[in-house]
Protein backbone atom coordinates (compact mmCIF):
# COMPACT_ATOMS: atom_id res chain seq x y z
CA UNK A 1 0.00 0.00 0.00
CA UNK A 2 1.52 3.82 -1.43
CA UNK A 3 1.80 5.86 1.11
CA UNK A 4 -0.68 9.13 0.74
CA UNK A 5 2.14 11.28 1.66
CA UNK A 6 4.36 10.37 -0.70
CA UNK A 7 5.56 13.26 -4.16
CA UNK A 8 3.34 12.43 -6.44
CA UNK A 9 5.15 11.78 -10.34
CA UNK A 10 5.01 15.12 -11.59
CA UNK A 11 6.52 16.72 -8.10
CA UNK A 12 9.18 14.29 -8.33
CA UNK A 13 9.68 15.39 -12.18
CA UNK A 14 9.58 19.11 -11.10
CA UNK A 15 11.92 18.76 -8.62
CA UNK A 16 14.46 17.27 -10.90
CA UNK A 17 13.54 19.95 -14.13
CA UNK A 18 12.79 22.99 -12.44
CA UNK A 19 16.36 24.16 -11.74
CA UNK A 20 17.65 23.28 -15.27
CA UNK A 21 14.47 25.12 -16.58
CA UNK A 22 15.17 28.04 -14.77
CA UNK A 23 18.96 27.68 -16.37
CA UNK A 24 16.77 27.30 -20.09
CA UNK A 25 17.76 23.94 -20.49
CA UNK A 26 15.89 23.08 -23.81
CA UNK A 27 16.03 19.72 -23.05
CA UNK A 28 14.28 19.88 -20.11
CA UNK A 29 11.67 22.20 -21.29
CA UNK A 30 10.97 19.36 -24.36
CA UNK A 31 10.41 16.70 -20.85
CA UNK A 32 7.90 19.31 -18.96
CA UNK A 33 6.11 19.26 -22.85
CA UNK A 34 6.17 15.55 -22.93
CA UNK A 35 4.62 15.41 -19.27
CA UNK A 36 1.71 18.26 -19.60
CA UNK A 37 0.70 18.85 -23.03
CA UNK A 38 -1.98 16.07 -22.60
CA UNK A 39 -3.38 17.59 -19.45
CA UNK A 40 -3.30 21.28 -20.99
CA UNK A 41 -4.59 20.36 -24.28
CA UNK A 42 -7.74 18.74 -22.26
CA UNK A 43 -8.12 21.80 -20.09
CA UNK A 44 -7.93 24.06 -23.45
CA UNK A 45 -10.64 21.87 -25.40
CA UNK A 46 -12.96 21.89 -22.27
CA UNK A 47 -12.90 25.66 -22.18
CA UNK A 48 -12.27 26.59 -26.41
CA UNK A 49 -13.60 23.69 -27.89
CA UNK A 50 -11.49 21.07 -29.95
CA UNK A 51 -11.16 23.38 -33.48
CA UNK A 52 -8.77 25.71 -31.59
CA UNK A 53 -6.98 24.16 -28.61
CA UNK A 54 -4.06 23.57 -29.59
CA UNK A 55 -3.35 27.10 -30.92
CA UNK A 56 -4.38 27.93 -26.95
CA UNK A 57 -1.75 25.08 -25.98
CA UNK A 58 0.85 26.84 -28.30
CA UNK A 59 0.00 30.17 -26.80
CA UNK A 60 0.17 29.01 -23.50
CA UNK A 61 3.65 27.40 -23.72
CA UNK A 62 4.68 30.12 -25.42
CA UNK A 63 3.80 32.37 -22.17
CA UNK A 64 5.35 29.57 -19.68
CA UNK A 65 8.47 29.87 -21.59
CA UNK A 66 8.71 33.61 -20.85
CA UNK A 67 7.55 33.81 -17.14
CA UNK A 68 9.62 30.37 -16.07
CA UNK A 69 12.41 32.53 -14.66
CA UNK A 70 9.77 34.56 -12.79
CA UNK A 71 7.88 31.53 -11.23
CA UNK A 72 8.16 31.36 -7.57
CA UNK A 73 7.18 28.22 -6.85
CA UNK A 74 4.04 29.46 -4.55
CA UNK A 75 2.37 26.42 -6.46
CA UNK A 76 3.22 23.29 -8.10
CA UNK A 77 4.60 23.82 -11.48
CA UNK A 78 1.94 21.52 -13.23
CA UNK A 79 -0.55 23.90 -11.29
CA UNK A 80 1.19 26.87 -12.55
CA UNK A 81 0.90 26.04 -16.05
CA UNK A 82 -2.78 24.88 -16.16
CA UNK A 83 -3.55 28.18 -15.01
CA UNK A 84 -1.46 29.73 -17.28
CA UNK A 85 -3.43 27.39 -19.76
CA UNK A 86 -6.81 28.22 -18.28
CA UNK A 87 -6.20 31.60 -18.35
CA UNK A 88 -4.93 31.68 -22.10
CA UNK A 89 -8.12 29.81 -22.92
CA UNK A 90 -10.11 32.42 -21.65
CA UNK A 91 -8.35 35.15 -23.31
CA UNK A 92 -8.72 33.58 -26.66
CA UNK A 93 -12.65 32.74 -25.91
CA UNK A 94 -12.90 36.83 -25.57
CA UNK A 95 -11.09 37.42 -28.43
CA UNK A 96 -13.55 35.04 -30.40
CA UNK A 97 -16.95 37.02 -28.75
CA UNK A 98 -18.02 33.93 -27.48
CA UNK A 99 -16.60 33.99 -23.55
CA UNK A 100 -18.31 32.18 -21.17
CA UNK A 101 -18.12 33.22 -17.80
CA UNK A 102 -16.44 30.40 -15.01
CA UNK A 103 -18.26 32.66 -12.32
CA UNK A 104 -21.80 32.53 -13.72
CA UNK A 105 -23.93 30.62 -11.91
CA UNK A 106 -27.65 30.93 -11.79
CA UNK A 107 -28.64 30.69 -7.99
CA UNK A 108 -31.39 28.36 -6.53
CA UNK A 109 -29.43 25.23 -7.06
CA UNK A 110 -30.83 22.50 -5.37
CA UNK A 111 -29.21 18.85 -5.26
CA UNK A 112 -30.43 16.61 -7.62
CA UNK A 113 -28.58 13.41 -6.32
CA UNK A 114 -28.93 13.85 -2.44
CA UNK A 115 -26.77 11.34 -0.66
CA UNK A 116 -25.10 10.00 -3.83
CA UNK A 117 -21.75 11.75 -3.36
CA UNK A 118 -18.94 11.44 -0.56
CA UNK A 119 -17.03 14.28 0.58
CA UNK A 120 -13.88 13.00 -1.02
CA UNK A 121 -16.11 12.94 -4.36
CA UNK A 122 -16.83 9.07 -5.28
CA UNK A 123 -19.93 8.00 -5.23
CA UNK A 124 -22.46 6.82 -2.06
CA UNK A 125 -24.67 5.15 -4.45
CA UNK A 126 -22.97 4.07 -8.14
CA UNK A 127 -25.18 3.98 -10.93
CA UNK A 128 -26.88 0.57 -11.41
CA UNK A 129 -24.30 -2.38 -11.88
CA UNK A 130 -21.29 0.25 -11.79
CA UNK A 131 -18.75 -0.54 -9.22
CA UNK A 132 -15.96 0.88 -9.71
CA UNK A 133 -15.24 4.63 -8.13
CA UNK A 134 -14.46 7.14 -10.74
CA UNK A 135 -15.63 7.74 -14.02
CA UNK A 136 -11.82 7.54 -15.41
CA UNK A 137 -12.49 3.90 -14.72
CA UNK A 138 -15.23 3.24 -17.02
CA UNK A 139 -13.25 4.87 -19.95
CA UNK A 140 -11.54 1.48 -20.12
CA UNK A 141 -14.69 0.46 -21.89
CA UNK A 142 -14.65 1.87 -25.38
CA UNK A 143 -18.45 2.50 -25.88
CA UNK A 144 -18.62 3.56 -22.57
CA UNK A 145 -15.85 5.89 -23.00
CA UNK A 146 -17.15 7.18 -25.95
CA UNK A 147 -20.72 7.95 -24.52
CA UNK A 148 -18.67 9.46 -21.42
CA UNK A 149 -16.43 11.68 -24.17
CA UNK A 150 -19.65 12.66 -25.75
CA UNK A 151 -21.51 13.67 -23.22
CA UNK A 152 -18.87 15.65 -21.56
CA UNK A 153 -18.17 17.33 -25.33
CA UNK A 154 -21.58 18.70 -24.55
CA UNK A 155 -21.57 20.49 -20.82
CA UNK A 156 -21.10 23.73 -20.58
CA UNK A 157 -17.05 24.72 -20.70
CA UNK A 158 -17.17 25.97 -17.16
CA UNK A 159 -18.72 22.59 -16.19
CA UNK A 160 -16.29 20.35 -18.26
CA UNK A 161 -13.21 22.37 -16.94
CA UNK A 162 -14.20 21.38 -13.33
CA UNK A 163 -15.04 18.14 -14.29
CA UNK A 164 -11.65 17.05 -16.02
CA UNK A 165 -9.63 18.74 -13.58
CA UNK A 166 -11.18 17.08 -10.37
CA UNK A 167 -12.44 13.39 -11.88
CA UNK A 168 -9.49 13.04 -14.54
CA UNK A 169 -6.26 14.54 -13.58
CA UNK A 170 -7.23 14.01 -9.79
CA UNK A 171 -6.45 17.89 -8.72
CA UNK A 172 -7.82 18.94 -5.52
CA UNK A 173 -10.09 21.94 -5.05
CA UNK A 174 -7.92 24.10 -4.09
CA UNK A 175 -5.45 23.44 -6.85
CA UNK A 176 -8.89 24.08 -9.60
CA UNK A 177 -9.76 27.09 -7.77
CA UNK A 178 -6.30 28.42 -8.67
CA UNK A 179 -6.00 27.40 -11.84
CA UNK A 180 -9.32 28.43 -12.70
CA UNK A 181 -9.75 31.91 -10.52
CA UNK A 182 -13.45 30.65 -9.45
CA UNK A 183 -14.56 30.14 -5.46
CA UNK A 184 -14.66 26.96 -4.01
CA UNK A 185 -18.16 26.93 -3.65
CA UNK A 186 -18.74 27.62 -7.62
CA UNK A 187 -16.15 25.09 -8.39
CA UNK A 188 -18.26 22.07 -6.12
CA UNK A 189 -21.44 23.64 -7.78
CA UNK A 190 -20.08 23.35 -11.22
CA UNK A 191 -18.89 20.09 -10.39
CA UNK A 192 -21.80 18.80 -9.42
CA UNK A 193 -23.50 19.67 -12.34
CA UNK A 194 -21.53 17.64 -14.59
CA UNK A 195 -21.26 14.59 -12.20
CA UNK A 196 -25.53 15.24 -12.32
CA UNK A 197 -25.95 14.66 -16.41
CA UNK A 198 -23.00 11.97 -16.70
CA UNK A 199 -24.38 10.18 -14.22
CA UNK A 200 -27.95 10.25 -16.10
CA UNK A 201 -26.58 9.49 -19.14
CA UNK A 202 -24.18 6.19 -17.76
CA UNK A 203 -27.63 4.80 -15.91
CA UNK A 204 -29.28 5.54 -19.43
CA UNK A 205 -26.22 3.65 -20.86
CA UNK A 206 -26.41 0.92 -18.66
CA UNK A 207 -30.39 0.24 -18.99
CA UNK A 208 -30.90 0.71 -22.25
CA UNK A 209 -27.38 -0.05 -24.18
CA UNK A 210 -27.31 3.40 -26.01
CA UNK A 211 -25.80 6.95 -25.02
Amino acid sequence: MSDQNSPKPYQLLEAELLPKLRQGDKQSLNRLVEAYYGPMRALARSIVGESIADEVVQEAWFSVYKALPKFEGRSSLKTWILRITANEAKTRLRRESRHVSLEAISGGETDLLPGRFQEDGHWSVPPSSWHDESPDALLTNQEMGDCIELTLGRLPESQQAVFKLKELEDHSFDEICNILEISASNARVLLHRARVSLYGKIEHFQESGEC
